[in-house]
């Protein structure tokens, strides 16, 4: 099971890398401020998790710079995610308000839409 999962996140990760979206273009001023606005996000993750890299082509297509958290990889992060989240589940968007308030975002559909809906290209 562990080669065919070790060929499966190898094939997912080298066909993410050869077709690769283009970020948006924006003016250093209007990047700076969506950048402002992508502090306070997270992405809990796995690497060659193909939701995870269906999330992560949505963040490079619309040019954020969202923090990705590999949860699979770090006991610290798999633990933030199971206190905040409640589950060990992959992806998974970490919110956090202005007024300090966190809500965690699970399935890659809902998270894109977020995304999309937040941070709609000029």
């Amino acid at each position: 099971m562990f080669i065919i999962r070790w060929i499966l996140g190898t094939l997912i990760l080298s066909i993410n890398w050869l077709t690769t979206p283009r970020g948006v273009k924006r003016d250093a001023v209007a990047q700076a401020a969506i950048d402002e606005q992508t502090g306070n996000l997270a992405l809990y993750q796995y690497k060659a998790c193909p939701f995870c890299v269906k999330v992560r082509r949505e963040m490079k297509r619309q040019s954020l710079n969202i923090e990705t958290r590999d949860a699979k990889r770090s006991e610290a992060v798999k633990q933030e995610l199971l206190a905040g989240g409640g589950l060990l589940k992959v992806p998974c968007l970490r919110i956090e308000n202005n007024q300090g308030q966190v809500q965690w975002m699970y399935e890659s559909t809902d998270i894109i839409d977020y995304l999309s809906g937040r941070f709609v290209p000029a």
